[in-house]
C-alpha cells in the first residue's frame, strides 16, 4: 500500500499553517471537511474532519473507518468519533471565528457541526487551501509524470487503433476508459466544480464536440441521455469523414493529468480546420513558454487574447455563445484546480504548479479542433508531462 510519507504530511501542514499566519493573522482554527483535503493532509479519505488549530497539534477526527484510517495513513494524530460532541469534548476552549471550505460544505453538515461546535462567525478557507495543493512537491509530481506517461500511451499510441467505422462514441468511451484503469489509471475522474459529475471525458465524433453542455469547458457531448450526459451518444456512430475528439483525465494515487487528443477517422478535414488547428497548436506551444515562475496568469491570458484576431476568436474556447473565458487551469488531486490562466488571477505563478493548458476552436459542421495537455512550471518554461503528439492523428 502506497502510504503518504509523514514528511509530506508535516510539510503541508506547515504551509498551510504559513498561509494562514500571512492571510489572517488573527486565525486560531480552521476545519477540515472534503475528502480531498483530507487526504492532502492526513494521507487517507473517510467519513471524519480534520481540526487544525493555530497552536499546537491537528487532528483528524474520523467516524467511519478509524481502523481503514489507521491502517492507511502514516498521520500521527487519528482519533474515533461517534458525532461531532465525541471531539468537541476535547477541545477547551473555542475562537470566535472558526475557517472553513465554504464551497463544499453542504448546510446540513454546517448546522449539525456548529450543534456541537458554537462559534460566533465562520469564515472561507478555501483559496488558502488552494494555494497550498497548488505548489506541487517533488513526491506529487512523481504520480503526475506516472499519469502522463499513461495519457500519453493511450491516447497518441493506443487510440488510433481503437477506432472502427460503426462503433458509437459510449463504445469509444468505455474502450478508452478500461485502456486506461489497465495501464493504470485510478479509475476516478475528480472535479471541484459544484456538483459535477463525469466518467471519463468527453468523446465526440464529428459536431458532437460542439454539443451545448452545462459543463464549464471549451468542448460539448451529446452523452448518453438528459440524465446522464456523459461517456457519448450511443448513436452516434463513427463514419468516414469524421472528426474524433477526445478529452479525458487520468490519474496516479489521486494525482490528475489532463489531454486532449483529435484524429481525421477515414479521410483528412478540409483545409480550414487544419489550420485551425494548428494554429490552436502554436498556441498551447505560446502558452507553454510563458509558464515560468514569477509570470502572472492574467497576463499570459490577455497577451495571448489580444494576439489572436478577430476571425481565429470567432468560436475560440467554444462555439457560438458558449465560450470559456480562460486558456488553461492548475490540475493536481482535482482536475480544475486554481490558478486559472484568465483575467483576475494576478498571483506569480511558482515552479511546481501544474497547469492544463487548452486552446480550442469549434468549427460549424466539423467538431472541436485543438488540443490539451499537462504542463509543469519550471524555469525554463512549461514542462510537458503528457506527449508532444499535434493531434489530428490520420487513421486512414
Amino acid at each position: 500500500m502506497e502510504k503518504v510519507p509523514l514528511s509530506q504530511l508535516e510539510g503541508r501542514i506547515r504551509s498551510f499553517k504559513n498561509v494562514m499566519v500571512n492571510s489572517n493573522p488573527e486565525w486560531e482554527m480552521a476545519v477540515i471537511f472534503s475528502k480531498i483535503n483530507l487526504y492532502y493532509f492526513t494521507g487517507t479519505m473517510q467519513d471524519g474532519m480534520l481540526i487544525i488549530p493555530r497552536e499546537g497539534d491537528p487532528t483528524l477526527w474520523v467516524r467511519r473507518s478509524y481502523q481503514r484510517a489507521q491502517d492507511e495513513s502514516l498521520f500521527p494524530f487519528i482519533k474515533p468519533m461517534r458525532s461531532f460532541r465525541d471531539a468537541r469534548r476535547d477541545i477547551e476552549t473555542l475562537p470566535d471565528t472558526v475557517y472553513l471550505e465554504t464551497e463544499v460544505v453542504p448546510l446540513a453538515m454546517y448546522q449539525r457541526f456548529t450543534k456541537h461546535f458554537s462559534f460566533n462567525e465562520f469564515r472561507s478557507v478555501d483559496l488558502q487551501l488552494a494555494g497550498v495543493r497548488a505548489v506541487k512537491s517533488n513526491y506529487e509530481l512523481s504520480f503526475m509524470r506516472k499519469s502522463g506517461k499513461i495519457h500519453q500511451h493511450v491516447l497518441e499510441d493506443l487510440g488510433p487503433e481503437m477506432l472502427r467505422e460503426g462503433m458509437s462514441e459510449a463504445d469509444l468511451a468505455v474502450e478508452l476508459f478500461s485502456v486506461l484503469v489497465e495501464e493504470g489509471h485510478d479509475g476516478l475522474t475528480r472535479f471541484g466544480m459544484f456538483d459535477n459529475e463525469m466518467v471519463v471525458g468527453h468523446v465526440g465524433f464529428g459536431d458532437s464536440s460542439i454539443y451545448p453542455t452545462y459543463f464549464d469547458g471549451a468542448s460539448g457531448t451529446r452523452g448518453l441521455s438528459p440524465a446522464a450526459p456523459v461517456l457519448g451518444s450511443r448513436h452516434r456512430k463513427l463514419e468516414k469523414g469524421d472528426l474524433v475528439f477526445v478529452d479525458v483525465g487520468c490519474a496516479v494515487n489521486g494525482y490528475n493529468t489532463d489531454k486532449t487528443m483529435t484524429y481525421m477517422y477515414g479521410s483528412a478535414l478540409p483545409d480550414h480546420a487544419l489550420e485551425a488547428h494548428q494554429r490552436c497548436v502554436e498556441v498551447q506551444n505560446e502558452i507553454a513558454r510563458l509558464l515560468k515562475p514569477g509570470a502572472i496568469p492574467s497576463r499570459i491570458y490577455s497577451e495571448i487574447m489580444n494576439n489572436l484576431d478577430d476571425e481565429f476568436l470567432e468560436n475560440f474556447m467554444g462555439f457560438g455563445p458558449r465560450k470559456v473565458k480562460f486558456l488553461g487551469h492548475a490540475i493536481g488531486l482535482l482536475i480544475d484546480e486554481l490558478p486559472v490562466i484568465a483575467e483576475r488571477f494576478d498571483q506569480p505563478l511558482q515552479e511546481g504548479m501544474v497547469f492544463a493548458v487548452e486552446p480550442k476552436k469549434g468549427i460549424k459542421g466539423v467538431g472541436m479542433v485543438g488540443i490539451e495537455n499537462t504542463f509543469i512550471v519550471t524555469p525554463r518554461g512549461g514542462e510537458c508531462i503528457t506527449g508532444d503528439n499535434p493531434g489530428l492523428i490520420p487513421v486512414f
